[in-house]
């Protein structure tokens, strides 16, 4: 009996109950998390709730277990001090500093989902890298969101309390070598334990758990982020790289049905100038133009501007961004490659010789440059616009004038697109990008501004507004241009941002954004609606066709103008599978099997139709969304993107 005296049984306990107030917490971090995005996350009452939060549990474990296991190995050591109070304080600091870094990121995304769209990964760093205002930005959303700052001080110091309530006495061993002896048992078991728990299973034959598991429990996809914690989604993409060479189809299928080069004969005699409109967070929703036939109810436009161009513009209402941020969208829009789980922009890959816009614009001579008014060097811009070869970058530096200073982020859009308008066309022709910066969090507007504009019902609605006047004042200066009239100019946005209507609630409409080819030239035809579905990738086929390019182009979008009718096919990714339209469906793929189908109308993904219907157009849908992917990484990893 001597021998199971030496067992630690009340350090043990005690560790499973400071473990077990983990979980307790990270619960509460989860309905906290939905409280502050409940208008983005449907859940259908109390026993949804309870069933989503009760499939986080295997996630919250993974987490908990991440940051904890060192903190596990230290309690259950065997080394004969471990009651001692100096020790047990080293813990305690330990478990705090440790459990209250990973929990704030949680707090973070009370906030970062309305933007995002995504729980916090690796990606939001990559990001954050290239920005030197990360300071000002946390200091500022931490005064305009006080509440989620009393929160997390407000739980840390229950927490606290709560460790401290149960206290472990100081114990020396009698018998060291049964003492030895149980704690090595424990610490085997515990090892084994973890390891399961962190795969989330002890099945040789399952993969760990990973962020697209939890939509294996939802309603619809977008549950899978109430699932998941930020804990966890961060781990599990640090040092990942999802770009992994897959193989489903022959090339054979691809060419057929990808077609990832396209010619056009189109020819053109006098070389229009080419202006890309790249707007901040220019969601959709935001723009009457696009929402005429949506039957939004009390629907209200905050881009009056833009909604009068685009009565003399070919616009298409049904078009998508192919990404979840800015970068993405410059990859997207300018080269025609779409962001998937990991974005190419921030991969190993992304430095290398790919043709684009920019490219297909130098062989013709044009002479080509990019705009955006913050720090060079801000959002990695200016690294990705020398890969594309861009022949002048035009940033904060060259501006230089710190009084048009927004304070934050760069200069304010309406004196920036002033110097845009008067700086380009020395040469010509031209093709000038200008990513504008005001559209965007802190949701600021010039001083001598307030009161022009409606505040609308949510923060964005006001610089939307802003932006819009700015682009109405730049139309201004550039119709008295000598290159006006024989420019195609273009516009869209980035990504999405805050959404007030439910009907931009829906999964796929995350990504809707507005697309307008306008040109002042005849010849060119731009005028119209076009309710076929784009996406951003179809600008640059687009473009390439309007100005006469007829070598071979590589993309995997399509002139949205030519005679040539290439199928449509619609890709993003929500950061755990990538998405597709094809046809009158859309499919979801996890990198490996087809795990949705849905009528292209389900715009929610509310209803899965991948075990209800198979016939032959969702079965060849399925084959040309592996096909596209296949093709993607192909090209993405073995450099073929010229």
């Amino acid at each position: 009996m001597k021998f199971f005296k030496e067992f630690r049984k009340t350090e043990v306990l005690i560790l499973c109950y400071r473990i077990f107030l983990a979980f307790i917490f990270y619960q509460i971090a989860r309905l906290l998390f939905w409280f502050f995005n409940k208008n983005l996350i449907q859940v259908d009452g109390v026993s949804d709730y309870l069933n989503l939060a009760f499939h986080g549990i295997a996630f919250d474990l993974t987490a908990i277990l991440y940051v904890n296991v060192l903190f596990i190995f230290l309690s259950l050591v065997p080394i004969v001090i471990n009651t001692k109070s100096g020790y047990q304080k080293f813990l305690f600091w330990l478990y705090f500093i440790t459990n209250g870094i990973a929990y704030v990121m949680n707090f973070g995304d009370f906030i970062y989902y309305k933007f995002s769209q995504t729980r916090l990964t690796i990606a939001a760093f990559q990001v954050a890298k290239h920005e030197t205002n990360i300071l000002k930005v946390f200091t500022t959303s931490s005064k305009e969101h006080p509440f989620v700052i009393i929160w997390f001080v407000f739980l840390m110091i229950l927490w606290v309390f709560l460790y401290k309530r149960v206290k472990i006495n100081y114990r020396k061993p009698v018998k060291l070598i049964p003492y030895f002896i149980w704690s090595i048992l424990v610490l085997c078991s515990s090892a084994v334990l973890i390891v399961g728990g962190i795969r989330g299973d002890f099945k040789h034959s399952t993969r760990p758990i990973n962020l697209v598991d939890a939509n294996k429990f939802v309603k619809t996809p977008i549950q899978g982020n109430l699932v998941l914690n930020s804990t966890f989604s961060f781990f599990r993409t640090l040092g990942s790289n999802n770009f992994k060479e897959v193989h489903f189809v022959d090339e054979k299928f691809i060419d057929e049905n990808i077609q990832p080069y396209k010619i056009y004969e189109r020819q053109v005699q006098d070389k229009p100038n080419i202006v890309i409109f790249i707007v901040e967070s220019f969601g959709r929703e935001y723009s009457g133009a696009f929402n005429k036939d949506k039957n939004i109810k009390d629907y209200v436009s905050y881009t009056p501007f833009i909604d009068s161009l685009a009565n003399e513009s070919l616009i298409f209402p049904n078009a998508f961004a192919n990404g979840r941020q800015s970068i993405h969208g410059m990859s997207s829009i300018l080269a025609g490659i779409p962001s998937l789980t990991d974005a190419f922009t921030s991969s190993p890959y992304s430095n290398q010789k790919i043709q684009s816009i920019v490219s297909v614009c130098n062989d013709l001579d044009y002479d080509t440059s990019f705009y955006h008014g913050a720090p060079n060097g801000s959002m990695g811009f200016l690294g990705f616009g020398n890969i594309l070869g861009f022949k002048h970058y035009f940033g904060l530096n060259e501006y230089n004038n710190q009084k048009d200073f927004d304070g934050m982020w760069a200069i304010w859009d309406e004196p920036f697109l002033q110097y845009f308008a008067k700086n380009v066309g020395s040469q010509k022709p031209f093709m000038a990008t200008v990513f504008t910066a005001s559209s965007h969090h802190p949701f600021k507007i010039p001083v001598k501004y307030n009161g022009k504009f409606k505040k609308g019902k949510i923060e964005m609605h006001e610089p939307m507004q802003y932006t819009d006047f700015a682009i109405k004042k730049y139309f201004e200066t550039a119709k008295k241009q000598p290159w006006f009239k024989n420019t195609i100019f273009v516009f869209t946005g980035d990504h999405t941002n805050q959404i007030f209507y439910p009907e931009y609630e829906k999964a796929m409409n995350r990504f809707a954004v507005p697309l307008i080819f306008y040109s002042p030239n005849p010849e060119f035809n731009l005028k119209g609606i076009n309710n076929e579905e784009a996406q951003q990738i179809d600008i640059y086929p687009t473009l390439a066709d309007l100005i006469g390019y007829n070598k071979k182009i590589r993309s995997w979008g399509r002139s949205l103008v030519s005679d040539k009718k290439y199928p449509s096919l619609i890709v993003n990714s929500d950061g755990s599978s990538e998405q597709f339209i094809i046809g009158n469906y859309m499919y979801r793929f996890d990198g490996k099997n087809i795990t949705g189908v849905y009528l292209k109308t389900d715009l929610g993904f509310e209803n899965n139709l991948v075990d209800k219907i198979k016939n032959a157009e969702t079965e060849k849908g399925k084959m040309i969304a592996k096909a596209w992917y296949q093709d993607y990484m192909n090209r993405v990893i073995n450099r073929k993107l010229n």
